[in-house]
């Protein structure tokens, strides 16, 4: 599996399913993906937030290596768009404090963002799951989701289909499927777990 930003749902199901996860950090950085983006559901519908990442001096840089720019108010905006899309769910006050340092602090790299952002999110979702940084790039493995989990490609695969809960623009937009764990996790809470 690829590194994410608060993966969808689908990225999450992977972690509670398999016995040990590999995370990719030797790959060259593909662009447009969830290692540094999330989708949220607001009042207008889905929203796409983005981690800003210094642009490479080479064609090829790997996942490891991917800087966070430090440019632009992405932190405040970020939080100020889960405060307006999950205020009103019903668990967002109950696990705001443990986000909130995360939009506070600054991060140098998106590996050390994305690491310790998703081990809070599985210690919310009471998983444990076992990850071992890959050493070098493999480009045939079983059970690759490194390409397959991509918001330009939302396939879902045999093992994963999503499954409704209710969202708080359910009525304005329907159910929206995959979206970032945050929705699920400030929608049902400790429930989440039995949607993975």
């Amino acid at each position: 599996m690829s590194t994410a930003y608060l993966a969808p749902v689908q990225y999450y199901s992977k972690l509670t399913a398999y016995k040990e996860i590999y995370l990719e950090t030797n790959e060259n950085y593909p662009k447009q993906t969830y290692r540094n983006r999330c989708h949220i559901a607001t009042a207008n519908g889905i929203q796409a937030l983005t981690v800003p990442v210094v642009k490479s001096t080479t064609l090829k840089t790997a996942t490891r290596d991917i800087r966070i720019s430090g440019h632009g108010n992405w932190r405040h905006l970020h939080w100020n768009a889960f405060v307006s899309a999950y205020n009103l769910t019903p668990f967002f006050a109950y696990y705001a404090d443990d986000f909130r340092p995360f939009y506070e602090k600054k991060y140098t790299f998106l590996l050390d963002y994305n690491e310790p952002l998703q081990a809070m999110v599985c210690d919310l979702l009471n998983i444990q799951p076992h990850i071992i940084h890959t050493a070098e790039y493999t480009s045939i493995v079983d059970n690759d989701f490194r390409q397959s989990i991509d918001p330009r490609h939302p396939l879902y695969d045999e093992q994963f289909t999503p499954r409704s809960y209710h969202q708080v623009f359910q009525d304005k937009h329907g159910f929206l499927p995959n979206l970032s764990i945050v929705d699920l996790l400030f929608n049902m809470g400790p429930e989440a777990l039995f949607f993975l």
